[in-house]
């Protein structure tokens, strides 16, 4: 199985405070991600911290490798950066599920259609109704030249934009690809049951 990396750095300029503290449902984001990455078999788990970053890491299971971003404000670059590094010490570990903390609606079921491709050489991104979204599966190959690309808030965009080795995985019926950036979105997500994940 791929390593799962979770990107919980971010200020949440729009949220007015640190998505990754943002609590839905009674629970903070940053452990209802880290819950569905190990659900859905990822490991080792690894997450990027920048803004708070002590409370954070407060949050997280003891088996869970906190790597703080020190350069997070620049933005998902620095995170994705800083993760890959982390993992890159890991011999064993030859791919990564890369998941946002402010996407509730990504179920284990997606992250698991993703890493059933995992291997080193493979470069997948979940897709919503043929539209490609997150999370993104990166084969250890790729980890190099994508922390090179990795700039500003883009990420792994333009690294995958146009890739003829990128694989897009259709997620739509099990998961849910919006963000929640502002508390009028999170006010507007309930607790209603996502799509059927079995």
């Amino acid at each position: 199985m791929p390593a799962g990396l979770l990107l919980a750095a971010g200020a949440g300029r729009r949220m007015g405070g640190p998505k990754a503290l943002v609590r839905l449902d009674g629970e903070p984001l940053v452990l209802r991600a880290v819950e569905v990455l190990r659900a859905a078999g990822c490991a080792p788990l690894v997450v990027v911290v920048g803004a708070a970053a002590d409370e954070v890491r407060l949050l997280l299971p003891a088996d869970v490798t906190a790597v703080e971003a020190v350069d997070w404000a620049e933005g998902m670059g620095a995170s994705l950066r800083a993760g890959l590094a982390t993992l890159r010490e890991e011999p064993d570990v030859d791919a990564a599920v890369v998941h946002l903390v402010d996407l509730p609606g990504v179920t284990a079921a997606a992250i698991g259609r993703l890493s059933a491709l995992a291997g080193p050489d493979v470069l997948a991104r979940a897709s919503y109704g043929g539209r490609a979204g997150h999370p993104v599966l990166l084969g250890r190959s790729h980890w190099a030249p994508v922390a090179l690309s990795a700039t500003g808030d883009a990420g792994a965009r333009g690294y995958l934009a146009g890739n003829p080795a990128l694989t897009l995985v259709e997620c739509g019926d099990v998961a849910e690809p919006d963000d929640v950036d502002t508390p009028e979105q999170l006010a507007r997500r309930t607790s209603s049951p996502l799509p059927d994940a079995t």
